[in-house]
């Protein structure tokens, strides 16, 4: 019997198990503290499409330095956050509980799609401030503001908790009541140069056969079963199926973070990067957007939540992008 020939694993492990995440919405299970300068620790964005930059490599290391290189761009469109509200949480047997909340006194009436509107104004700051030793941390209550968005049909807000800037619980309560009832910019949070995290939910694809959902080998012509299965599903013993056995299932529809992504732009409402014809299954920009180098996850007009950076490298450039040329060509195939 001649030697076993190498035979790798067809498709990753790393994400197990793969099923459909339970929200369009991601879900941010990790907060970094905050720097100086920042308001709040996140802001949601609408993704509208991707295009290409010319942007002056300004690594000090790189065998490009200087020069200008094409990258790949993600635009996302930024309409104002709106805070709504302020959350205290205390310690408890299991982690944090709510343990008292404050609400603005004008409410979008938006809102009243998300939950019931309250009919009487919120009392809660006073009771807050009596039981401040007793608060673990303070966020802020966000809802988005769709409406702003014409590309988008949904009128429905998403509702989010949102860390707030501040060390102790004394300064983030008083940074929070200062922020209740206003409406933050994405440049009130991030800044051009910037290091941020993206979370989103991927692209949805279905229930897919193992060759396209794990990448296993396309059978020989003549295999009886199909060729589009896996040829093997285990020994006999053990007389059970290894969870590592690639089988048909879910494919896409999973939350992703990805770390590090830098900031190229930032602005205000203009319509530089908008292409001809606009995006895309999108349209055009009309709010403020933000411009990120590399690809995001998910399609268009899916909600991407973004955070500052908990992995910086120390060593990274932090400095604002030179940026040469935008790419505005039509998408449109014309």
């Amino acid at each position: 019997m001649g030697k076993r020939p190498h035979h790798p694993r067809r498709g990753s492990l790393a994400y197990h198990p793969r099923k459909r995440a339970p929200s369009p919405v991601a879900r941010v299970r990790a907060r970094p503290e905050l720097a100086e300068g920042t308001k709040i620790g996140g802001f949601p964005c609408y993704k509208a499409g991707t295009t290409h930059f010319e942007v002056i490599d300004d690594s000090p290391n790189s065998t490009t330095s200087k020069q200008a290189l094409a990258t790949v761009a993600t635009v996302l469109e930024a309409p104002p956050l709106k805070i709504f509200g302020i959350r205290a949480y205390g310690k408890g047997y299991s982690g944090l509980r709510s343990i008292g909340q404050v609400m603005s006194k004008n409410l979008d009436k938006d809102l009243s799609r998300v939950f019931p509107l309250p009919k009487k104004d919120s009392e809660g700051v006073e009771k807050i401030e009596k039981m401040i030793d007793d608060v673990s941390d303070i966020r802020l209550l966000a809802h988005t503001q769709p409406r702003a968005v014409k590309s988008i049909p949904k009128k429905k807000p998403n509702v989010m908790e949102i860390s707030v800037a501040g060390t102790t619980s004394e300064e983030k309560f008083a940074n929070a009541k200062e922020l209740l009832g206003t409406e933050i910019k994405v440049s009130d949070v991030f800044t051009a140069g910037e290091y941020i995290d993206t979370l989103s939910i991927t692209k949805g694809k279905g229930f897919q056969g193992p060759l396209k959902k794990w990448g296993t080998k396309k059978l020989p012509r003549k295999t009886r079963n199909g060729r589009r299965t896996a040829g093997n599903l285990g020994p006999f013993t053990p007389g059970a199926m290894m969870w590592t056995t690639p089988q048909s299932g879910q494919m896409g529809y999973h939350q992703r973070t990805e770390f590090n992504k830098r900031v190229l732009k930032i602005s205000g409402g203009d319509d530089l990067v908008t292409p001809a014809g606009g995006f895309l299954h999108y349209g055009d920009v009309k709010n403020d957007y933000i411009v990120i180098k590399g690809s995001t996850p998910g399609p268009q007009k899916r909600l991407v939540m973004l955070r500052p950076a908990m992995r910086k490298k120390p060593s990274a450039v932090v400095a604002e992008p030179e940026i040469v040329n935008i790419n505005r060509e039509s998408m449109q195939g014309v």
